[in-house]
């Protein structure tokens, strides 16, 4: 086995590293006050070629793998977890369905934009009485005079406020006796669909967060994506990947989060000593260093099996439950590092805890992927 990252790796995450430490640390506290989204960030981001990252230069993407595409999340994720939602959510849950399932003409259309900025990349999965049942879906699309009529409501959807399109999943008709549901690509200017953004959230409040309102929507039948009555299936695939980019999101707030507990813990005096020679203090720093470690080799190691055509899912399940939750562990021992401290916005680790949480929860909560663990390991 062979842990060294490639030279073009090792570039990603110094490039990605100092665009952070210039560019989205410095205003996150201010973002997230505001609930301002980093819409001058992922302009330069843009201008770098990050939007199209992993996707086909032939696109406008950046021909790169998954690991590369989960640096960049972490690298984002450690300075400002609403950057990296948006910019994870932007690749694997819009970017990535087109990719997988898209015709050429799909992808020239919808897909370029989205590599070249020009577009967020946003899914369209969860509603109001579906969200961990995915199948319980209730948006309609009923074919009328050549076209698909839609609606329904989607609710928990990132990016689409910054979004030209978005692909959704909505029931075609029965199948077997069950719901037949498909995936299509929506323009956000038809006419009857509204987007309302207006969520209160815990974290993540620089990120875009809304709900869809989808009434008598119009699209022509050729923006089905991919096969009719297998829009459940790709979405399944769909998070697969997006597990991992949440599983490299984790890891950056944590990370994060370590790094300014570990500062803090070496200038803090108490008792006539830094409260880093204390062993209560160090023994917390040594936890969270090994498990953030463990975390990030989960993560690379189902970006790994992805970019190699391995099985992938119960390795993406695994690194997107166990970062999740290491996540929530370690930024709630920064805050107690800080003491009294940590719990003021100053200082920061107070965002990431609250930002932490949502991992636990987006695409698949951890009691889902003890569901999708147990099944694939034989239970």
């Amino acid at each position: 086995m062979n842990f060294d990252l490639t030279s073009e790796q090792q570039l990603i995450k110094k490039t990605m590293r100092d665009f952070v430490e210039e560019e989205v640390a410095p205003g996150a506290i201010e973002r997230d006050r505001m609930k301002q989204f980093p819409v001058e960030i992922f302009k330069k981001l843009s201008d770098m070629g990050m939007m199209g990252l992993p996707f086909p230069e032939k696109y406008g993407g950046g021909g790169a793998d998954t690991i590369s595409f989960a640096i960049v999340v972490e690298e984002l994720s450690r300075g400002c977890g609403s950057t990296g939602i948006t910019y994870s959510a932007h690749i694997s849950l819009g970017g990535a369905p087109l990719h997988l399932f898209g015709t050429e003409d799909q992808k020239h259309q919808f897909l370029v934009p989205i590599c070249t900025g020009e577009s967020f990349g946003a899914f369209g999965l969860t509603e109001p009485n579906a969200g961990s049942d995915a199948g319980g879906t209730r948006t309609t699309a009923k074919e009328e005079n050549g076209e698909f009529n839609i609606n329904g409501n989607k609710c928990f959807i990132t990016n689409a406020s910054y979004a030209k399109h978005i692909a959704l999943t909505a029931v075609t008709g029965e199948k077997d006796g069950g719901k037949e549901i498909s995936a299509i690509i929506v323009p956000t200017n038809a006419e009857g669909f509204t987007i309302i953004n207006n969520y209160e959230k815990m974290g993540l409040n620089a990120s875009n967060t809304t709900e869809l309102v989808l009434e008598d929507v119009k699209v022509p039948f050729d923006y089905l994506l991919g096969k009719r009555g297998e829009g459940f299936r790709q979405f399944l695939i769909t998070l697969d990947g997006g597990r991992i980019g949440i599983g490299a999101m984790a890891v950056g707030i944590a990370q994060g989060a370590f790094e300014r507990a570990l500062s803090y813990a070496k200038q803090r005096n108490q008792f006539g000593q830094s409260i880093s020679s204390f062993q209560a203090v160090q023994f917390k720093l040594a936890d969270m260093a090994m498990k953030i470690e463990l975390a990030r080799n989960m993560v690379y190691k189902a970006a790994w099996l992805k970019d190699n055509g391995r099985p992938f899912s119960k390795e993406a399940a695994m690194c997107k439950l166990y970062a999740s939750e290491i996540c929530m562990e370690v930024t709630d021992q920064a805050v107690q590092i800080h003491g009294g401290y940590g719990y003021m916005k100053e200082y920061q680790v107070e965002r990431m805890m609250r930002d932490a949480k949502l991992l636990e929860i987006g695409e698949g909560t951890s009691e889902i992927q003890r569901m999708v663990i147990s099944r694939l390991i034989g239970c």
